[in-house]
């Protein structure tokens, strides 16, 4: 058996950062020097499921923003086509 080359407080902080503090897995990796796959495994091992952060209101914030800029896309779009068709009519009166 093989000994791990980090400590337990290494290993700790690094879930840490990922399941408290709510950063990616890839940024907490490539910050501390690991491989993701090595993280998913300590994460997997302290109980984390994928997906699973501590700051899901900002998540549900950002879910709802998103709504309302793709509604408002649509809301363009829709006037833009409209102006489209009365320039066309438009030009053909002349």
């Amino acid at each position: 058996m093989s000994t791990s080359p980090y400590t337990e407080e290494f290993k700790a902080e690094a879930i840490k950062l990922v399941m408290e503090e709510g950063h990616s897995v890839l940024e907490v990796s490539k910050a501390i020097g690991i491989s993701d796959v090595t993280l998913y495994a300590w994460l997997k091992k302290a109980g984390w499921k994928s997906g699973e952060s501590k700051d899901k209101k900002k998540l549900s914030e950002t879910e709802e923003e998103n709504k309302k800029l793709k509604a408002e896309i649509r809301k363009l779009k829709m006037e833009r086509d409209i102006l489209k068709k009365a320039a066309y009519f438009a030009s053909d009166a002349q």
